[in-house]
């Protein structure tokens, strides 16, 4: 094949390559202008002061608090989805009457914002009027409303449970499409030979689903460690921060204590975790795949 006939690939891409690189690029590298200056409320930039706001984040104890809970957040919203959506996509991927309605109704809540979810969570969980106390009431489990988001000992699992019900729709699309690719002619052969139905999952839905959970464990994480909404609308990080992870907390150092700069160098950070994540685990998965 001739050169240019090599090149040409490349010379279709070029357009959409650029503007990718100017969609993230310029913020990524405003952000690091940002984040070596003085920045004041309004986003002006003013002396250079070179890694000051950096320090200034690693003397902060409520941030390392806010990445401590993001870590668990993350890992605990990514697993619980997973864990969960394997086998809701296992069970709707048979063949049963009723199939389709119950797909929409395991996929319905993606339709909906997650600042709606948080809403109506919210509501739901209410001390005073909310519709689980009232439940609870009423079927004699409790003898007193229960103030589910008055203390992050509580309201810290019980956002990460809303998390994972909110994560669940997308990552059961996915797996059902997983499923729906596996050979069947595999799968009747293993259960003539006499394969059971967990040495099947074990020995061969897995392995074949693995670029699958690969794709699932990536987009959970970027969606889990950004997740703003639904932490802030419960919580709003509180109270006195201990819900608060880092994206609201970044929140809260950009718009309401007015500490552009170091709300800045926080984004880079996080911006940096997510890149050097996404390449190792991708070096990872390539390499277990090469073996």
């Amino acid at each position: 094949m001739s050169r240019p006939h090599l090149l040409l690939p490349f010379a279709m891409l070029l357009p959409s390559f650029a503007l990718v690189i100017w969609i993230m690029g310029y913020p990524v590298a405003d952000l690091m202008r940002m984040s070596v200056h003085a920045v004041n409320r309004f986003g002006q930039a003013g002396n250079f002061v070179g890694a000051l706001n950096f320090s200034k984040l690693f003397a902060d104890p409520l941030f390392w608090a806010s990445f401590r809970r993001t870590v668990i957040w993350t890992v605990c919203v990514t697993s619980g989805t997973i864990m969960i959506s394997i086998p809701v996509a296992l069970i709707l991927s048979q063949d049963f009457a009723g199939r389709s309605l119950a797909r929409l109704i395991v996929l319905l809540p993606w339709a909906v914002s997650a600042t709606m979810t948080g809403i109506v969570w919210r509501w739901t969980l209410n001390g005073q009027f909310g519709m689980l106390n009232a439940l609870l009431l009423k079927f004699g489990l409790t003898d007193q409303p229960i103030e589910f988001l008055a203390t992050g000992q509580v309201a810290f699992p019980v956002a990460i449970l809303i998390g994972i019900l909110a994560a669940v729709p997308l990552t059961v699309i996915i797996f059902l499409g997983a499923f729906s690719s596996l050979p069947g002619d595999v799968f009747d052969a293993a259960r003539i030979d006499g394969a059971g139905p967990l040495n099947t999952f074990r020995y061969m839905t897995l392995p074949l689903i693995r670029p699958f959970v690969n794709i699932a464990i990536v987009l959970n994480v970027i969606y889990a460690f950004n997740s703003f909404a639904i932490i802030w609308i419960l919580t709003q990080g509180g109270p006195a921060n201990s819900t608060d992870i880092l994206v609201t907390y970044l929140y809260k150092v950009a718009f309401q204590y007015g500490k552009m700069a170091e709300a800045s160098a926080m984004s880079l950070m996080m911006f940096a975790f997510l890149l050097v994540f996404c390449i190792l685990y991708a070096r990872f998965a390539m390499r277990e795949r090469a073996l």
